[in-house]
């Protein structure tokens, strides 16, 4: 029997996909990485990923409840870079943990470019890095930043509907007993 150890250099959040593959992911939902199957950033001791299997667009599709136009555009927009034999695309592990993250970043409200930095360090680093972290962390950094702005706004907002609203009850109810 061969030992085996798996070595994580992005982050190590499971993700479950056997369920609803776009549903919030409860463990790693402040997280755009994600270690499924063995295939992200993960390898044997002897260096050799667990899975060398391809995908087609459909099967690729069918399995991220999304359809193959929005796989078509990741790919245009240079995020998926699947081979061509042909006519036909054929993706690997690498796309497929690439569509994944990019699922998962947009999910959180990254921009396309926020996600290609992260994916394309994701690239260069093999799996990750203390570089691609530390730009992940500083994109969520921004992201928490822009919604506590955002939640201050809106609770702003409620206090001012409530007062007008209350102002509105008021006027309403000197109207009636005026009557």
């Amino acid at each position: 029997m061969t030992n085996t150890t798996t070595q994580h250099t992005f982050l190590d959040t499971p993700m479950d996909t056997s369920s609803e593959p776009n549903a919030p992911d409860p463990t790693a939902e402040a997280a755009l990485a994600a270690h499924e199957d063995g295939l992200l950033s993960s390898t044997t001791s002897g260096g050799i990923r667990p899975s060398q299997r391809t995908w087609s667009i459909g099967e690729l599709a069918r399995h991220f409840d999304v359809t193959t136009r929005t796989i078509r555009f990741y790919e245009q927009e240079g995020l998926l870079h699947p081979e061509r034999r042909g006519q036909t695309r054929v993706y690997r592990d690498k796309d497929r943990v690439r569509l994944k993250l990019t699922l998962r970043g947009k999910r959180l409200g990254f921009s396309l470019a926020e996600i290609r930095e992260v994916v394309d360090l994701y690239d260069a680093a093999d799996g990750g890095g203390e570089k691609q972290l530390t730009r992940l962390l500083g994109i969520l950094s921004d992201k928490r930043e822009g919604l506590e702005r955002q939640l201050h706004d809106l609770t702003t907002m409620q206090r001012e509907l409530d007062d007008v609203e209350s102002r509105a009850r008021e006027a309403l109810a000197r109207l009636k007993t005026d009557d």
